[in-house]
């Protein structure tokens, strides 16, 4: 009986052990195959993922080639490109019709998103091949009241011995206009080129119906060509200038 007993615990034991061995290993090999199968399903989403992000695209403004400083940008100095929308940042300009008119404050390289920083709508100081010229007061027989810093004007040539004529096809940017004071002609209280800054055209509108004094001198950016035909027309003294205001510098053309 003793001996019997032997037999069964050296056969029967061994045997459950084994079992138990073989379930933990069992065990073991379906954990690590879950876990690497959840691994695969996770990097599987996040190529989806990605895929699906740089197919996501955008339309951004960008030059069509280097563009020095001071230019005015047109349709011709622009277009637009496609880019991953995970690639665009505030800075970006998405609409060509926002980039059109803009000047540039420093130079933009080809085919780079354009920034708004790099840009400015009412810049003062003069584009490229232009200078700041005071017109002289003799040269002067009208200046529209309403003029401010940053508009753009209408130049026309009244002469005594000739029909008068426009002097420019191009309206003319006005860099500043001066008090009798030397002060810079605004309105104190709502200036013009604080609403200009901010698109406030009826800021810009307001200020107007007040300032701080009478126009006593006017400054324009102009060309050297401009500025020689102005004075070769104006210094024998039979041919002025009218300065008018363009309506243009608050209304959007319609």
């Amino acid at each position: 009986m003793e001996g019997n007993l032997l037999r069964l615990r050296f056969f029967y034991f061994p045997r459950e052990e084994g079992d138990w061995v073989n379930r933990r290993r069992q065990a073991a090999i379906s954990l690590s195959a879950a876990v690497i199968s959840g691994m695969l399903v996770y990097g599987v989403y996040l190529l989806q993922l990605r895929e699906i992000q740089l197919q996501e695209t955008v339309e951004v403004v960008v030059p069509k080639q280097f563009i020095a400083t001071g230019t005015q940008l047109g349709s011709e100095h622009l277009k637009v490109i496609s880019l991953p929308l995970s690639a665009l940042s505030p800075e970006m300009v998405t609409d060509l019709s926002e980039a059109i008119g803009m000047e540039t404050s420093m130079p933009l390289g080809g085919n780079e998103p354009l920034l708004r920083w790099k840009v400015d709508k009412y810049r003062l100081l003069p584009r490229a091949g232009q200078s700041t010229f005071q017109i002289p007061r003799e040269y002067v027989k009208s200046v529209s009241s309403g003029i401010r810093a940053g508009d753009e004007v209408t130049v026309y040539l009244s002469d005594e011995t000739t029909a008068s004529r426009r002097l420019y096809s191009d309206s003319i940017r006005v860099a500043g206009v001066k008090t009798a004071a030397n002060l810079e002609l605004d309105n104190p209280k709502n200036p013009n080129l604080l609403s200009m800054a901010n698109d406030d055209k009826e800021g810009m509108y307001a200020s107007r119906r007040d300032a701080n004094g009478t126009i006593d001198s006017i400054n324009l950016n102009l060309t050297e060509a401009q500025w020689l035909t102005l004075d070769s027309a104006c210094k024998g003294g039979t041919a002025k200038l009218i300065i008018a205001f363009q309506a243009s510098s608050i209304k959007e053309d319609e």
